[in-house]
């Protein structure tokens, strides 16, 4: 009886080993099925601690709180129980089946991977409203408005768009992040700079609010029938106010983020008319002036001129071609420079664009630039309307007579006339020359000839030290271990330098770095980094305590980051004082 109980013992203590042994890694999502303005919160739990946690791509999902981590680690009859997790709030981008991929983490040298989840995201539900819920403060106190000049414009025609925030006096806003901007696909759009815009006082729906114009974007549709303007959406982190005061009587205030967006608009483009429309129209739309100017009428055959197409006004003038000049087939044409001069405001493209053309006579003689049409359809009157120069007579005064034409004051004829050249324009290039250095200076026996020779000798001895020292170094297996895991250390905190104003990775990246500074610095393992066996083992250096208590606290400020929200300014307090704690434990640690 009793050989029966010690068995029935040692099977229990056995499949309670297994159970313990066995390694669970699993992703569990706080909902399967949600609207697209709700948030979806995903766990990734694990019974034994791990390392190189890589989450899922969430392609569909913008990330808008964690990752959140959270350990607990407890004694239950003799049993112990542990569990790790890190959490993501997501916000769906729109509607649809989406899959959430497989994480992976490394557990005791072994890879292990969640199982994928299915999301079903639907349209807007009713959410809930609870005048307690700092959300539902937020999302009635701040809105995100798109302001369109224009809903019904003509192809072509300038139409604006001013993004406005509205912020009620009763919350406070203390950072913005833009997570998803509108691609205008239909349309040219150009953004307007607004740097330096001041809070304004306003009313919203007859209330008072404050408001700050974020973007101006001037568009000019490119096609016609309804055209979509997509939202823009941002991220803010606010303060509203609670039900709760302190001692003095003033509401305290809790912090928040709130996702907002403009929300989508439909335009409707006009096609322009088709009746009256010029068989040369090029889609010029606006008001217009137009000129043909050329920088000289008298000139000598072979000497240059500059012929001028330009056109002035308001409009689309990046969106069409100038008409092209006709010449007669004795004067030779450059292709034109095309040139620029356009500013765009809240009211469109202003300014001018000019081809200038460059012409070379040959031959004495009158020749007629003809006149040059423009048409463009006026906004104002709603019609077409055509431009057009005055015809040019350039006059050459001397030169070769055409032997096509003897007249030297005719029009020249519509065929291709030889260019005659001199013979003696460009002389033959030569190729080779029969020059001799004046002074010949020999290498041989000079002082670089000798200290070339001379250098690979002394270079041995050197060699020699460095190769002893690289042995010495590589024997040392304690010292290099320690010497890896510093200089891991040093790397992570260079990358929470860089992810300065990045709160999520800024503070797994300052996490990362005193974590391998302690196992550089103490000789342990990542499952001995409790509070408590860090405090005893710095301790047992004789590290102060003051020191101590800080490298503490910046630990637990990478634990609370996660949960609240910081600003850059903290975000480089902390990392000065982690970097002044680690040279502190340094010099006085034995």
């Amino acid at each position: 009886m009793k050989l029966l109980k010690q068995i029935s013992i040692l099977l229990i203590l056995l499949v309670t080993s297994i159970t313990y042994a066995q390694v669970k890694f699993e992703a569990k999502v706080s909902k399967q099925k949600l609207g697209v303005n709700e948030r979806l919160r995903i766990d990734f739990e694990m019974n034994q601690d791990g390392d190189n946690f890589n989450p899922p791509d969430f392609s569909n999902f913008n990330v808008v709180g964690g990752p959140n981590q959270s350990v607990s680690n407890s004694w239950i009859n003799g049993v112990r129980s542990f569990k790790k997790t890190y959490s993501y709030f997501l916000a769906p981008k729109g509607r649809g089946h989406f899959t959430i991929a497989q994480a992976t983490i490394n557990i005791g040298g072994e890879t292990y991977k969640t199982v994928p989840i299915t999301i079903e995201v639907t349209a807007a539900v009713e959410i809930p409203k609870d005048p307690n819920d700092p959300n539902y403060i937020a999302s009635e106190n701040i809105h995100l408005v798109a302001e369109i000049s224009k809903t019904n414009p003509y192809l072509n025609e300038a139409i604006t768009v001013v993004y406005k925030l509205y912020v009620s006096p009763t919350i406070a806003v203390d950072n913005w992040n833009e997570i998803d901007s509108p691609r205008y696909n239909d349309f040219w759009s150009q953004n307007i700079d607004t740097q330096g815009q001041k809070v304004q006082n306003g009313t919203f729906k007859g209330e008072d609010y404050r408001f700050l114009v974020l973007r101006k974007t001037v568009l000019y549709p490119q096609k016609t029938g309804k055209l979509n303007i997509e939202p823009l959406s941002l991220d803010i982190a606010l303060r509203v106010p609670t039900n709760r005061r302190d001692i003095f009587g003033s509401l305290l205030m809790t912090r928040t983020n709130k996702v907002v967006s403009a929300g989508n608009s439909t335009i409707t483009v006009k096609p322009l008319p088709e009746e009256g429309k010029p068989l040369d129209f090029s889609g010029a739309v606006g008001d217009f002036s137009f000129e043909v100017s050329p920088s000289k009428t008298s000139l000598e055959a072979s000497e240059s001129l500059q012929l001028k197409v330009a056109v002035k006004g308001n409009g689309n003038l990046k969106l069409f071609k100038l008409p092209k000049v006709s010449l007669p087939s004795s004067l030779e044409v450059y292709e034109p420079e095309h040139k620029e001069e356009v500013n765009t405001s809240l009211s469109g493209m202003q300014g001018s664009i000019s081809d200038n053309y460059t012409i070379v006579p040959q031959y004495k003689g009158k020749y007629p630039i003809p006149s040059i049409s423009f048409s463009y359809f006026d906004l104002k009157t709603e019609s077409y309307k055509r431009l057009t120069s005055d015809e040019i007579v350039l006059d050459v005064l001397s030169g070769p007579l055409n032997t096509a034409n003897s007249n030297s004051t005719s029009v020249a004829n519509n065929g291709k006339q030889p260019v005659l050249l001199n013979k003696d324009q460009f002389a033959f290039i030569k190729t080779s020359t029969n020059f001799v250095s004046i002074n010949n200076t020999a290498f041989f026996k000079t002082t670089a000839f000798w200290s070339l020779l001379l250098l690979p000798f002394l270079a041995i001895p050197l060699a020699i030290v460095i190769r002893n020292k690289k042995a010495t170094r590589d024997a040392d297996v304690y010292g290099n271990k320690i010497r890896k895991a510093d200089k891991l250390a040093r790397k992570y905190l260079s990358n929470a330098k860089k992810s300065l104003g990045k709160k999520e990775a800024f503070y797994i990246a300052l996490e990362k770095a005193l974590h391998n500074y302690l196992k550089a610095k103490l000789h342990i393992e990542t499952y001995e980094l409790s509070k408590d066996r860090i405090n005893t083992l710095l301790a047992e250096k004789q590290v102060e305590a003051t020191v101590v208590k800080d490298f503490i606290s910046i630990l637990e400020s990478c634990e609370l980051a996660r949960y609240t929200p910081i600003d850059i300014v903290t975000m480089q307090e902390d990392y000065e004082k982690a970097a002044t704690t680690i040279s502190l434990i340094d010099k006085q640690a034995r």
